[in-house]
């Protein structure tokens, strides 16, 4: 489907609810607790405002996301963002969470002003020279609101509800839009490309029904209808997470959130070895 009016809305109203959300919990942690296994609540702060910063430039079109890492920035693909990440976040020398959260707040304001009037779908550059839709910009920040908020929640022991329909942005919005746009590089990996067709069906509850389908090595989007191999049925926050190895295949699947059965389903771990996130 075509990103709707409601879709950038919901959009951008998810940037600015989360962003708040974001702050506020901050606000309410300690910034020298163990966020994840390798950064504290203030580098996992330090790198969602990167992010946000990155965003600021991304929005104007004409403007490389990390002109001191533009070469690196291109070349990038999932196997290699971690290098990435810990390259930019070198570039912040700030760690005053509170210090953060303002340049966050003031960089969020920054984004919904300039693309009060844009084209949601106007392609910009990405990491790996993909192309993403300027809607799908913000529903990356926002999933990065979310999964990162989850983990500084986690270490200061607090809730972190995430509203599925904005969880769901991140797929519909980013993944899917960026494999119609033109993945780029992102997906390059080492794994031998199987000329079998694998196509995987997607559905919720609060996306669009969409199949997915890895020949050759190359990964595109089909409209529904056709043959499938797998059908997957997800909870957006679910999958996020596991996408994002904030939980593993194993739980998501016991607790029901992501089921999946069809013809094959068992090439859906070859499927998954390439398309994949960080």
């Amino acid at each position: 489907m075509p990103i709707t009016q409601q879709r950038w809305d919901t959009a951008r109203a998810a940037v600015a609810a989360g962003g708040e959300r974001f702050a506020e919990l901050v606000a309410a942690s300690d910034g020298r607790s163990m966020a994840t296994a390798d950064w504290s609540v203030a580098d996992t702060v330090a790198h969602v405002a990167a992010i946000a910063s990155m965003y600021t430039r991304l929005v104007r079109f004409d403007e490389p996301a990390i002109p001191a890492l533009q070469d690196q920035v291109l070349a990038t693909t999932v196997d290699t963002v971690a290098d990435l990440n810990a390259r930019v976040l070198a570039l912040v020398d700030e760690r005053d969470p509170a210090t953060l959260v303002t340049r966050l707040r003031s960089d969020i304001d920054d984004i919904l002003r300039t693309t009060a009037d844009a084209d949601p779908t106007t392609p910009v550059t990405w990491l790996g020279d993909a192309k993403v839709p300027v809607c799908g910009v913000l529903a990356h920040l926002v999933n990065e609101l979310h999964i990162h908020g989850r983990d500084i929640a986690r270490a200061a022991r607090k809730p972190w509800p995430v509203p599925p329909a904005e969880a769901g942005l991140f797929f519909e919005t980013f993944f899917v839009e960026a494999l119609r746009y033109g993945i780029g590089r992102l997906l390059d990996n080492d794994e031998p490309p199987s000329a079998r067709r694998i196509a995987v069906a997607f559905r919720s509850r609060h996306t669009t029904p969409v199949t997915i389908v890895l020949r050759d090595g190359q990964v595109s989007v089909e409209e529904p209808g056709g043959p499938v191999d797998a059908w997957v049925r997800f909870d957006p926050v679910a999958l996020n997470l596991m996408l994002f190895h904030r939980i593993s295949r194993t739980r998501a699947a016991l607790t029901g959130k992501v089921a999946v059965w069809g013809r094959r389903p068992w090439l859906l771990p070859t499927f998954l070895r390439t398309v994949r996130c960080p």
